[in-house]
């Protein structure tokens, strides 16, 4: 393998640094952490900032569906501007902008500021578009799904580790005099100055392609034919995996967000404890989201496209019987044992999705994964109307999520993704583009 060539890599050693497919590889799932961190960095937190605030919990399931619902439209957004302005500068500049609301949310001091704050915020999600199309243009379309889950992946990891950090950042805070609502405010600072330090390395570090940025080989006259969006999106595989995708990271982002309220609630712990548990569900994604792309290119190197539509289907449905199974657990070891199990499939079902996006249209992997990515936060945002409904449960809305994710699972099995073929030079277009 020339580390020093500049064309795609055709294999992943994770172990390497050298080169700028590498290089690039190694910053953008670590900026993706970063930035999954800052996005839920208040998450496990609500405990303490709903009893300062004095939220209802009609309230907090409004913050959770701002958290979520904003990154719908940055997702387009951004897909297409990685498409025309380069993954580089369009990272660069999310970093910088989402870094502001996650360092000056402790400015709110009642609902309304706390929640457009949290919505501004989750304009940060729109970092895993970015993720994507910038490991897409840099490795070969045979390892595309294992990379693209493995960044990812890892990248998600930000959003369990978080879940354990910010409780103790709290504490520390705590610890030095400060009371807890000040504590939870200053505590978002930290994930603040992360993305700032990272939108830097971003910038001096990373190049849009193996061969350059997209101004330093003339993108715009090599590209040949363009597809529209509207073109883009008239294929209805987009819209499969994006209902796929709502409902295996539209469920991960409203677990993410609701998952130390749950725990803190129905087994009343510290938010330290409740963090520590919610905090496993998050850390399924340092290998669970790697494999299931792992899989699905295995799959797709021997049955195709189709292959990997079947396996993703599969994944989704036993995705859906897990969660029902979490919404009836009685007990702390029954409720652990079935999220993990749950969690795998999600994740697993989150690479599976991505290692198919790529393929679907090589001229337009940007609106697609912004379209897919979208996908997930939409999913998000529905569910967790259902958590902030006053008539039912958290147990009773995980119930109806698992049913709803099963019977998707199930319709997606009549879907055939494999019409597209990706030849070479196709992949070389995309790539030299």
């Amino acid at each position: 393998m020339n580390l020093s060539s500049n064309k795609p890599l055709t294999s992943l050693n994770i172990f390497r640094f050298e080169g700028v497919q590498m290089r690039t590889f190694h910053i953008t799932w670590l900026t993706f952490f970063v930035c999954f961190f800052g996005w839920f960095g208040l998450a496990p937190l609500m405990p303490a900032i709903r009893a300062d605030l004095g939220l209802t919990k009609p309230q907090v399931g409004n913050t959770i569906i701002a958290a979520v619902s904003a990154t719908i439209f940055a997702r387009l957004i951004v897909g297409k501007l990685c498409d025309t302005w380069g993954p580089r500068k369009t990272y660069t500049a999310l970093l910088v902008l989402g870094a502001l609301p996650v360092m000056f949310v402790g400015l709110a001091h009642d609902y309304t500021t706390f929640l457009l704050f949290r919505l501004a915020i989750g304009v940060i999600g729109a970092s895993f578009v970015i993720t994507q199309v910038h490991t897409s243009l840099m490795f070969a379309p045979k390892i595309k799904g294992t990379v693209n889950a493995v960044a990812g992946g890892w990248g998600n990891l930000g959003g369990g580790i978080t879940q354990l950090a910010m409780p103790v950042i709290m504490a520390a805070i705590v610890g030095f005099g400060y009371t807890k609502p000040e504590a939870w405010r200053l505590a978002m600072v930290v994930p603040g100055i992360m993305m700032l330090i990272m939108a830097f390395l971003y910038y001096r570090f990373t190049k849009d392609t193996p061969a350059g940025n997209f101004n330093e080989i003339q993108r715009s006259t090599q590209t040949g034919e363009k597809v529209s969006f509207w073109e883009a999106c008239a294929d209805i595989r987009v819209w499969a995996l994006a209902l796929a995708y709502a409902c295996c990271f539209g469920m991960e982002i409203t677990f993410d967000g609701v998952a130390a309220l749950y725990f803190f609630d129905n087994f009343k712990m510290e938010e330290t404890q409740a963090g520590f548990w919610a905090m496993l569900f998050g850390g399924m994604n340092i290998f669970a989201r790697a494999l299931g792309g792992i899989v699905a290119d295995k799959v797709g190197n021997k049955y195709g496209m189709r292959g990997k539509g079947v396996l993703l289907a599969a994944m989704l449905l036993l995705e859906g019987v897990g969660i029902m199974l979490f919404a009836q657990a009685g007990n702390l070891p029954m409720a652990i044992a079935t999220m993990l199990s749950f969690a795998l499939f999600l994740k697993m079902s989150n690479g599976g999705t991505y290692a198919i996006v790529p393929f679907v249209n090589p001229k337009a992997v940007g609106v697609i994964s912004g379209v897919v990515g979208a996908g997930g936060n939409v999913g998000g945002m529905l569910m967790g109307f259902l958590f902030k409904s006053q008539s039912i449960s958290y147990g009773q809305a995980f119930l109806y999520i698992g049913a709803i994710v099963a019977a998707v699972g199930l319709t997606l099995f009549l879907v055939n993704f494999g019409k597209t073929v990706v030849t070479e030079p196709a992949e070389a277009e995309l790539q030299t583009a």
